[in-house]
């Protein structure tokens, strides 16, 4: 049977599933639909005519026990559907918290999203995505399977990005390209200008100088050693399992 917190507020024609667990000070829009083992966690608003936890859109899933887990203070608009995870993966899709996610977006399953994030209308991220904190995606955003998009991230409205974006990188409106640092991103957030500073000397490393990513690796780790920015940077970048936007 469903768990349901005494203070939630569902609105009219409202589908909750059996497996289905929601924390304190949500509500749930008209005509909502939260299907499968999926957990909504505190005060998140779930608009009208959202579809969460629905069997992932994959051939190979074959009813397995799979999950959707959602943390707390998040807006989830109206139509945005978000998908369980499969056993392909870690059969867990987790969307984290503080997160603003606009109208129609689709999430599909097993991605993993962090906090205080922006998913503008329409964004659509295929199977197995992740997305760091403090990303925002522009409107109509279409983000290939796989893909790591690094915390503080911008993607301009309809950027089709099929490869890694680091992390404090602005990628352009149609075939992601870099186009600078999240500079007005990273103000708002109080980075200070000695910060920016230095991320802006490792971007001309990484995209303006003319070298490999593997010379580019190599003269952004004495850098990595006196800024945890350029530290998490560089890890990135050595963890990335497939290309990044060049």
């Amino acid at each position: 049977m469903a768990r349901i917190a005494a203070d939630v507020v569902v609105g009219p024609y409202a589908v909750i599933g059996a497996e289905v667990e929601v924390e304190s000070q949500c509500r749930i829009g008209a005509h909502a639909v939260l299907e499968g083992i999926t957990h909504i966690g505190e005060n998140t608003r779930i608009f009208p005519f959202a579809s969460l936890g629905q069997e992932p859109q994959d051939k190979k899933y074959a009813g397995e026990a799979t999950r959707l887990e959602i943390g707390s203070n998040n807006t989830i608009r109206e139509y945005v559907t978000i998908n369980r995870g499969t056993a392909q993966d870690q059969g867990i899709t987790r969307i984290g918290d503080d997160n603003w996610i606009m109208a129609y977006v689709h999430i599909a399953h097993d991605c993993r999203i962090g906090s205080h994030t922006v998913l503008a209308n329409n964004v659509t991220l295929a199977g197995h995505v992740q997305v760091d904190d403090y990303v925002t995606l522009g409107g109509a955003t279409l983000i290939h399977q796989h893909c790591h998009i690094g915390a503080h991230a911008f993607a301009a409205y309809g950027a089709r990005i099929n490869k890694c974006v680091p992390p404090f990188v602005t990628v352009c409106e149609g075939r992601a390209h870099p186009r600078g640092l999240n500079r007005e991103g990273l103000k708002r957030r109080g980075f200070s200008p000695e910060r920016i500073r230095r991320l802006n000397q490792a971007y001309r490393l990484l995209y303006r100088s003319g070298l490999t990513l593997e010379q580019a690796l190599a003269q952004l780790r004495p850098l990595a050693e006196s800024c945890e920015d350029v530290a998490a940077m560089l890890t990135f970048l050595q963890s990335c399992s497939r290309s990044i936007v060049r």
